[in-house]
């Protein structure tokens, strides 16, 4: 258990907010963690607190999330971030005025991935974070933990870990292309202004990894066709470079492979309500259908 398990210990522990009237109220739609709005008397606005799920620090280096929070704030794409030195991982942030969450559906529209695309090429250049973990880590850090924590995987995922194996001996043959990454494409944590500009939250798998790997992660999210790939390729990099193309096609299929991994683990430990099983198999079923795809030694070879 830690020290600050509820907002009312947050709230009390903050020195700010000390002697001071405070209301609170959940926000929804995380799946690792339990989230609150506060408002504090005399404050202009209000604040986003981050409390840790039970056992996320198996996946999340607490400290690596702070420095990547705060170098989004210096750069321009995230929140304000608040110092809260308590050794839980607790996160406070200003609460962003004037902005909604994205859904799939805003991602159907060409501003908002221009935006995303603008957004993670400023990340992308800010300098490397202290932290370098790439898929290939955290899918090997899963595959440890799933053992470590008693979970299995349905036996049909075996074979998908042969193919694993292919595509990382494949990407690191071509060479990794190392940036600081954000990782975590899930539509909620892109917030939305009226012009569709945006600002990206929750930094918590933020690392050095391969940059296409960005891409591929969100694209998967966003189930975008190849149409929208290439679109995103050729605002990047300047045209829609096929073997980039085809190292997003395979980071597609590691990136469902890692987050069915993470969702078998959750499954075992997590106590938020949600059906980690099912979104795991999602996951699983996703990444084989790239795998087995008739198209996927042609992406081998054009890494």
């Amino acid at each position: 258990m830690t020290a600050f398990e509820t907002i009312e210990d947050v709230v009390g522990a903050f020195p700010d907010w000390q002697g001071r009237t405070a209301r609170y109220a959940p926000v929804g739609g995380g799946i690792s963690n339990t989230n609150w709005r506060v408002w504090i008397d005399g404050s202009p606005g209000s604040f986003f607190v981050k409390i840790p799920g039970r056992g996320t620090e198996m996946f999340i280096n607490r400290r690596a999330a702070v420095e990547a929070s705060r170098r989004a704030e210096a750069i321009g794409i995230g929140p304000r971030v608040y110092p809260f030195e308590d050794g839980n991982g607790i996160e406070i942030a200003d609460f962003i005025e004037g902005r909604r969450t994205a859904s799939n559906r805003d991602f159907l529209r060409p501003t908002v991935r221009a935006a995303v695309v603008d957004t993670y090429r400023t990340l992308h250049g800010s300098g490397p974070f202290s932290l370098t973990k790439t898929a290939f880590d955290m899918i090997d850090e899963h595959l440890a933990q799933i053992g470590e924590v008693g979970a299995t995987a349905p036996d049909w995922t075996a074979p998908l870990l042969a193919r694993y194996g292919e595509a990382r001996r494949a990407i690191e043959a071509a060479g990794l292309d190392l940036v600081p990454c954000f990782n975590d494409p899930m539509p909620g944590n892109f917030l939305l202004g009226a012009a569709d500009d945006l600002i990206l939250i929750d930094y918590e798998y933020a690392s050095n990894n391969d940059r296409c790997y960005d891409f591929a992660a969100w694209s998967t999210e966003m189930f975008f066709d190849a149409t929208v790939e290439a679109e995103i390729v050729e605002r990047y990099f300047g045209r829609p470079e096929p073997r980039v193309l085809c190292r997003i096609t395979a980071y597609k299929a590691l990136a469902d492979l890692k987050w069915g991994l993470w969702a078998t683990i959750q499954n075992e430990i997590s106590s938020l309500d949600f059906d980690f099983y099912k979104y795991g198999l999602w996951k699983f079923l996703r990444a084989r259908s790239v795998f087995e795809a008739p198209s996927w030694p042609a992406v081998l070879r054009g890494l």
